[in-house]
This record gives C-alpha cells, structure tokens and sequence, in this order.
C-alpha cells in the first residue's frame, strides 16, 4: 500500500500511518502480500481433446475402517469432464493391487489414458 500512495501522496510519518491503518483494516490482513504464496512461473495449460484421456489421482486418508476394512478412499478425476471415480481402498494394498483395481474399475470403462498426474504417494513405491 505504501509503494502505491508514496507515488501520488506524501506526508509526514507516512509509513507508520499506513502501517497503522493495515494492522486495524480485516481486509487488508487478509490479502497481505505476505500471506500469499509466490505465483512461480506460468505454464502453458494443454487444451484436452477427448474425455479421459488426462486424468488426476489422489488419496484421501486417516479415514475410520468400513466394514470391508476399507480405511483410504482413492479419488480418479478427468481433466476435462471433471467426473470422477472414488474407489474404497486399504492403506495396505500394494501398486499391484492398485493397478488391478484400476484396470477393473476405470480403464474397462474409459480406456487407457495418456497423461496420469498423482501426488506420488507412498502406495506406488516400492522399497528396494
């Protein structure tokens, strides 16, 4: 704020005045530069041509067991349709079960796609 008035405005003790000002006002504690992360660098967004064909996975976790023992449910969502499969899972399946699960479940409806975006999570890792 300071850098937008010192352009047009100036008075004495100007900084401590806006400083002021900043710390009372909720809307300007809430859009601080300071809490927001840095914007990095822009990437080019690829224009999807065909439903399920680029998807994003992810897991939801530390949820209670159902009475399959399922503790983890695994979240497939298309990039494009934004439809998504949101499969019961256990914490300790292996990629093994996790790839049959993925061929049973979403490649017999959808196919094979060609981009898969994950968190990388522990579940495909395999220790050596």
């Amino acid at each position: 704020m300071y850098r937008d008035l010192k352009e047009v405005y100036w008075w004495n003790s100007m900084t401590k005045s806006i400083a002021e000002f900043v710390v009372k006002c909720l809307n300007c504690q809430q859009v601080k530069v300071e809490h927001q992360r840095p914007g990095g660098m822009a990437q080019n967004i690829e224009i999807l041509e065909w439903k399920w064909e680029m998807i994003n996975m992810d897991f939801i976790t530390g949820l209670p067991q159902s009475r399959r023992q399922h503790d983890s449910i695994w979240v497939i969502v298309d990039r494009m349709t934004k439809s998504a499969h949101f499969l019961p899972v256990k914490t300790t399946h292996s990629a093994e079960d996790y790839a049959k699960l993925y061929v049973q479940e979403v490649v017999r409806l959808h196919g094979v796609p060609v981009s898969i975006i994950s968190a990388r999570g522990a579940q495909f890792w395999k220790s050596f």
